[in-house]
Parts: C-alpha cells; sequence; structure tokens
C-alpha cells in the first residue's frame, strides 16, 4: 500500500485560486503529501491593496496554516511574496518558499532581446521585482503590462472567451508588437488563462510559468529540512500514484469554494466535496 513521504504538512496560499497552478505542480513532486491550500478569496486581488493590509492577511493566514500543523509554506502569489515574505521569514519559524518573477529564463532565452512581464501592479512596483529586473535583465529591453482585471475573471471562473480576450489582446498584443518572443506570467492566476494567452500571442512566442521551478524549490528545502524522508526516489513518483492520493489536501478558501472545487478538479476529477472548507479566519 503507498505511504505518504511525510505527515508534516505543506502550506500554499494565494490571494485566491491562482495558487492552484503552484498546487498543481507539487502534487506531481509530492503525491499523497499532506498539504493544506488557503485560498483568499475575500480579499482578492491583493494587487491594488496596500502593502500594509497584504502584510496582515499574509500573518492571519500563515498562522492559521501552522495552527494546522504547516511544517513548510509555500506563498503562491507574486504580490503577496514580494510584499510580506522577508517579514514572515523573521516573524515565524517555518520555512517560507516565495514566488520569483521568472525574468532571468526570458532574458537568457530571448533571440530578439524583447521580453514581455504581464503581473499585477503589486509584483510590478515590488522590490524583489525591481531586483530581478536589474540583476538579470539589463541587456534586454522589458515590456510591462499590468493585467488588470485578469485576477477577478479568474476568481469568478472566467477562463476563456469574449470578456478574456477582450483584455489580454490589450496586454498581450502590444507586446508581440514590439518583438517580445518570451512572455513572463508573473501572476499565478495566469496560467488558467494560458491557452487564450498563447492564442492571441501566437506560436512564435514562448510563455514561461514559473509553478514548476517554485515546486521544485520547494522539493529540494523540504528534503534539506527533512519535512520528506531524504531517501525519497523522484523515478517512484508516478501520475497514477498522485493521482491516486488526491484526498491528501485540504483546501480552505475565506470566500466562496465553486470557483476553487472546479478549478482543483480539473486536475484530479476524483476530490470529494468534503476537502473544501470556507473559513474566514475572523
Amino acid at each position: 500500500m503507498y505511504k505518504p513521504a511525510s505527515t508534516t504538512p505543506v502550506g500554499i496560499f494565494d490571494s485566491g485560486v491562482g495558487g492552484l497552478s503552484v498546487w498543481k505542480e507539487v502534487i506531481k513532486l509530492l503525491p499523497g503529501h499532506n498539504i493544506l491550500y488557503f485560498a483568499d478569496s475575500a480579499y482578492s486581488p491583493y494587487g491594488p491593496r496596500p502593502v500594509r493590509e497584504v502584510i496582515e492577511r499574509c500573518e492571519m493566514i500563515s498562522e492559521f496554516l501552522i495552527s494546522k500543523g504547516a511544517g513548510i509554506i509555500v506563498i503562491a502569489c507574486n504580490t503577496a511574496t514580494s510584499a510580506a515574505i522577508a517579514h514572515l521569514r523573521a516573524k515565524y519559524p517555518v520555512p517560507f518558499i516565495g514566488m520569483e518573477p521568472a525574468v532571468k529564463p526570458a532574458a537568457t532565452l530571448t533571440k530578439t532581446g524583447v521580453i514581455g512581464v504581464l503581473a499585477t501592479k503589486g509584483t510590478l512596483n515590488g522590490r524583489l521585482y525591481i531586483s530581478t529586473l536589474n540583476k538579470f535583465a539589463s541587456d534586454v529591453r522589458v515590456i510591462e503590462m499590468v493585467g488588470t482585471g485578469l485576477v477577478p475573471l479568474v476568481e469568478s471562473g472566467k477562463t476563456e472567451g469574449d470578456e478574456v480576450d477582450s483584455l489580454l489582446v490589450k496586454y498581450i498584443s502590444p507586446m508581440v508588437a514590439q518583438g517580445a518572443d518570451y512572455i513572463v506570467l508573473g501572476c499565478t492566476h495566469y496560467p488558467f488563462l494560458r491557452n487564450s494567452i498563447q492564442r492571441i500571442a501566437g506560436e512564435g512566442v514562448t510563455l514561461i510559468d514559473p509553478a514548476p521551478a517554485v515546486a521544485r524549490h520547494l522539493y529540494k528545502i523540504a528534503r534539506e529540512r527533512r519535512l520528506i524522508d531524504p531517501d525519497w526516489k523522484d523515478n517512484l513518483l508516478s501520475v497514477n500514484i498522485y493521482r491516486s492520493c488526491y484526498s491528501n489536501t485540504t483546501f480552505y478558501s475565506s470566500g466562496g469554494t465553486d470557483v476553487l472545487k472546479r478549478l482543483a478538479r480539473g486536475v484530479i476529477p476524483e476530490i470529494p466535496g468534503n476537502c473544501f472548507v470556507s473559513d474566514r479566519l475572523n
């Protein structure tokens, strides 16, 4: 019988359902592991909110996840990472894994010398993004677009259609017109729009989603901290195993759970209803 790698839960949180794009990658590397996912959908999006408010929400969610036993926490939100990760690392004893804007691979791989970054205002104004830009993209032209309105669309369950396309054309077409051959998805909600983004951008443009790299970093840190069996073998992590262990994730939301449920079940259809819990925290 399959035995989970560890009983120490991994916590994952986002301003809403977008962090499921990270969760999807994590369960591939940690099948059967106990995972606690928190969607702060009642306060989504974080991008336009003051930094102090974002930090306060991150504190509340982190304390909730730690109270549930989380031994490591992934901040599956670019805005929250930029605003709060240093604060959270200083305040709490568990390791925090954040989202890093995937500017480096785009700047390294571009053939045209032009890359696009689609992100929230909070991410683009954050010190982490600006530092990454200065470090890795000083020799390329970076076209930045604030994806205003995209997060609410995903939070409402709209990932394709005319309403989605009308916004994406405004953000993606100018990047392509100016020669961008790589576009960084700088918000964890945006991978749910990937098909529409790719169609509008065209076949000559490569989209970069940082979620797989974040999941690998989580796996590395979890092994180093012995939160998973150090003898765990990657070649045993088959799709059949992780699909059979879906019930080891509990999904919490400060808002409704309908969209959270639908998107999570888009990855693993068999997730039962009692794995989704509404909890406003206050």
